[in-house]
């Protein structure tokens, strides 16, 4: 496998990439995460990780294989993004709390004029958890960098999670066995 490069400075999915024994390099380049308001709500992570690809693409020299994601955590219908601050943190566990959410990675793949591009829907129910819990996790794994304000391998998945239905890595950020598939079709 060509080594590729990841658009992408989440160090979950570094991790789960070298779990998967895939070589890459990083490349990031800062990209606006706004997408229309009219895109379904499915299409707004591929939408943002395909800005995130076509910012690397224009950087480099030659054609190499770019794989971007980005994950959304999706409640009622409503995105929840990164929380702003602790109190954004308390109230969106408050809310994920009892309840099944899902969460959506959109990937894209881009080599030269060709791409891949999917997203990968998982559910995932959470416990009802007390007010200390929420406040506990939130004060010693501060979860400002992860859309839903939680980390399903952290603390707060380990006893709070009830159920999942689907990828768990794509939960973590990136549906790995997927993303294989993928870059397998552009070695074809």
């Amino acid at each position: 496998m060509e080594r590729i490069i990841l658009a992408s400075k989440s160090p979950r999915r570094k991790q789960l990439l070298e779990w998967a024994e895939v070589s890459f390099d990083v490349m990031v380049k800062d990209t606006d995460e706004m997408y229309p308001a009219n895109l379904p709500i499915d299409q707004v992570p591929v939408y943002i990780a395909r800005n995130k690809a076509l910012a690397i693409k224009d950087e480099l020299t030659h054609d190499r294989l770019i794989l971007a994601a980005d994950t959304i955590v999706v409640l009622k219908d409503k995105v929840i993004g990164k929380p702003l601050n602790r109190i954004d943190a308390i109230n969106t566990l408050k809310n994920l709390a009892g309840n099944t959410h899902v969460v959506i990675t959109g990937v894209v793949l881009m080599k030269g004029e060709s791409e891949i591009s999917f997203a990968d829907i998982t559910e995932v129910e959470f416990h009802h958890l007390t007010d200390e819990q929420i406040a506990y996790y939130v004060d010693h794994y501060q979860p400002y960098d992860k859309a839903g304000a939680y980390a399903i391998q952290e603390w707060i998945g380990v006893i709070g999670i009830k159920k999942v239905s689907g990828d768990f890595y794509n939960v973590m950020g990136l549906p790995v066995s997927r993303v294989i598939k993928a870059i397998r079709e552009f070695e074809i």
